[in-house]
């Protein structure tokens, strides 16, 4: 018999990981939300993610994007070109290798920012609705625990 959750009914199958479900849910639809909101800047989900970090970090190596975003080479090299094609980001030599290329944000990058950010804050308010900001920070130590017991599961199925 399957479980009632909220207003969702959790498949039989899934009842043995009732968490796991539900966070596959809310995963699914933030993604959405995220995607819908970041069309409306003309950018894919992830790529504001790029220019974050190279607001904050200034020109880096495409490996560290890499590492960065969690990602692999083929889709940050992809997510790189599509935004320099947009001129968001530009590619230049590294000085120290002249193997490497760096990677940094463009003043037209650079001007997305406040858009991101406001895109960000639109996404929270719409994530936590009206959740009483006490319950927030249980939220987000909970969020850590899953977060970290799932990088250990990770790292050791690699």
């Amino acid at each position: 018999m399957a479980l009632e959750r909220g207003t969702r009914k959790v498949p039989s199958a899934a009842e043995r990981g009732p968490v796991s479900h539900a966070l596959f849910r809310v995963v699914r639809l933030h993604r959405m939300l995220a995607g819908q909101l970041l069309r409306d800047l003309g950018l894919h989900r992830g790529q504001e993610l790029l220019l974050m970090h190279l607001w904050d970090s200034g020109p880096v190596r495409q490996t560290e994007l890499i590492a960065v975003l969690d990602s692999d080479s083929a889709t940050v090299t992809r997510m790189v070109q599509r935004l320099e094609k947009a001129g968001l980001v530009e590619r230049t030599p590294d000085p120290l290798d002249g193997r490497a290329t760096l990677v940094s944000s463009t003043s037209a990058g650079d001007a997305m920012r406040t858009e991101i950010e406001r895109m960000w804050h639109d996404l929270e308010a719409a994530t936590v609705g009206d959740l009483p900001p006490a319950t927030l920070a249980p939220v987000l130590d909970a969020l850590a625990t899953i977060e970290t017991n799932l990088a250990t599961a990770t790292a050791k199925s690699v």
